[in-house]
């Protein structure tokens, strides 16, 4: 039996630029790209953004949210959630991530995309 090996690199991002099935994760709508990401080593963000933007009052009223994974020098991470329009709305600190791509994605609609499938 072959050994999964997550690709933290995401080699195959670019081929995510529109998508026709989504899968449902936690009540909400994720694109193929974002299927994608969560099965090469970045579920943890996934699954870690979703119930904030759910339940949080603040985030849950806003039509469009624009997430950004910022992998810091120290191996760290920052994700920031903002209105598009360059308003802060969360932040998230990671003390440590093996993550290797910084990502931006979107929430609009219910439907969770990346930056490149919007």
């Amino acid at each position: 039996m072959e050994e999964h090996i997550d690709d933290l690199e995401l080699k195959d991002l670019g081929q995510y630029y529109g998508s026709v099935n989504n899968i449902n994760v936690l009540g909400i709508q994720c694109t193929e790209g974002i299927q994608y990401i969560m099965n090469n080593g970045y579920s943890w963000l996934v699954t870690d953004l979703l119930p904030k933007v759910k339940f949080d009052k603040m985030l849950m009223d806003e039509e469009f949210l624009s997430i950004e994974l910022k992998l810091l020098a120290d191996k760290g991470a920052q994700v920031t959630i903002g209105d598009g329009n360059g308003n802060v709305l969360h932040t998230q600190d990671y003390a440590y991530t093996d993550a290797k791509v910084e990502l931006k994605l979107f929430l609009t609609n219910g439907v969770l995309m990346l930056a490149g499938e919007y």
